[in-house]
């Protein structure tokens, strides 16, 4: 079974910053890919940041220049520093990992429990 555990979630004023954190951990686990995704009241989750295990990352325009994605391959654990917030960034942050688990050949995805945003003055 794989889990991931996420934190840095909270409150901010507009122009703060926030630090998001998401650690994967399991039995005999391979960590392919991991993102982080986030869902607004009313909407449709959406991809904010992804990055490959190649080490590649790609962002939503709208969080260009103000989020950077960050790895520890070692820990299994990705990071989301948030720069500039805005209120259109208030969502609840999922971590999402493409994981094989106990020694299968064949990953799976996971999803972390979600971690609360808010930007507000």
């Amino acid at each position: 079974q794989v889990q991931l555990v996420e934190a840095g979630g909270g409150w901010t004023q507009p122009g703060g910053s926030l630090r998001l954190s998401c650690a994967a951990s399991g039995d005999s686990i391979r960590v392919n890919s991991m993102a982080w995704y986030r869902q607004a009241p009313g909407k449709q989750r959406e991809l904010v940041a992804h990055g490959t295990s190649g080490g590649r990352t790609n962002y939503a325009d709208s969080v260009k220049g103000r989020f950077t994605f960050s790895r520890d391959y070692a820990k299994n654990t990705v990071y989301l520093q948030m720069n500039s917030l805005k209120p259109g960034d208030t969502a609840v942050y999922y971590c999402y990992a493409h994981v094989a688990a106990g020694g299968s050949a064949w990953p799976d995805d996971y999803w972390g429990q979600g971690t609360q945003v808010t930007v507000s003055s």
